[in-house]
């Protein structure tokens, strides 16, 4: 293990293009990235969480916050997709498939806030911007993944630690629910599954915070295993070459739901 980056509050949804990590410093409210030859923080008014980029090369983000796509226009997020009519409550993670399709998590209810858990939702954008709901009753939906030469889609469920995977319908709506992995049992009780990337054989590494360890699963058996105590890894995924790129949080030795509260986290990027 390497550091590449340091200086972020809290790195999420990592990802790799063009020779560049490009991530989001949700409580930061940064956009940070290295695509112009230095590792970068760019300020933004409101904090995006989950990035992914369209097949044309635009880079677009779940807005934290607000209740939109947005799409990144050089020094701030313009709308790309509306999803107010949904109804939808904090975003998170975000992925997308080669016809322009991004899904993303409606995560329901504010647990910073002390709001009680509700189930959640995830939610498909279509390429022309429309969206509507994809899968329902998932309890606080986290990081995503296509596998399957995107037939599959896998589902971090965090407080039930575990991965639940859909079928991906020819519409891009989802269904036949079923447990992926139990990242629990595979791992320990600490396991908190939050990012998640998929493998080239139809694997995913996941980051389980807590348990302070970034683990590789498939067919619900542990495949591979990275300890990084005493930090907590929090997403991550692959660059082009194969070599796995973690955001990791330090918290000085605290329990971590403490350091978050009293805002004392850094995170910085592992290289494995």
């Amino acid at each position: 293990m390497r550091t590449y980056a340091t200086g972020m509050t809290w790195g999420e949804a990592p990802r790799w293009r063009e020779g560049a990590l490009w991530l989001s410093d949700t409580q930061g409210s940064a956009l940070c990235t290295d695509a112009s030859g230095n590792w970068t923080s760019i300020p933004v008014d409101s904090p995006s969480n989950g990035l992914w980029f369209l097949p044309d090369g635009r880079l677009v983000a779940a807005m934290m916050a607000e209740q939109r796509i947005g799409i990144w226009a050089e020094d701030r997020w313009e709308t790309y997709a509306d999803l107010s009519g949904l109804e939808v409550g904090p975003l998170g993670d975000m992925v997308g498939d080669a016809r322009g399709n991004l899904y993303v998590d409606d995560v329901a209810f504010n647990k910073a806030a002390g709001e009680a858990p509700v189930p959640g939702r995830i939610i498909l954008v279509r390429a022309d911007g429309s969206a509507e709901v994809a899968a329902d009753g998932v309890h606080f939906p986290n990081g995503m993944a296509l596998i399957d030469d995107g037939s599959t889609l896998v589902v971090a469920q965090t407080f039930e630690q575990n991965l639940i995977a859909f079928d991906v319908r020819a519409d891009g709506l989802l269904e036949n629910r079923r447990e992926f992995a139990d990242i629990a049992g595979l791992v320990g009780d600490q396991a908190l599954p939050d990012g998640i990337w998929p493998t080239p054989d139809d694997g995913v590494w996941v980051a389980t915070t807590s348990a302070q360890s970034v683990v590789k699963v498939r067919d619900d058996v542990l495949v591979d295993r990275h300890d990084t105590a005493p930090l907590f890894p929090i997403a991550c995924c692959l660059r082009d070459d194969g070599a796995l790129l973690v955001t990791l949080a330090d918290t000085q030795g605290a329990p971590l739901w403490e350091a978050l509260a009293a805002r004392t986290v850094t995170t910085s990027v592992a290289i494995y």
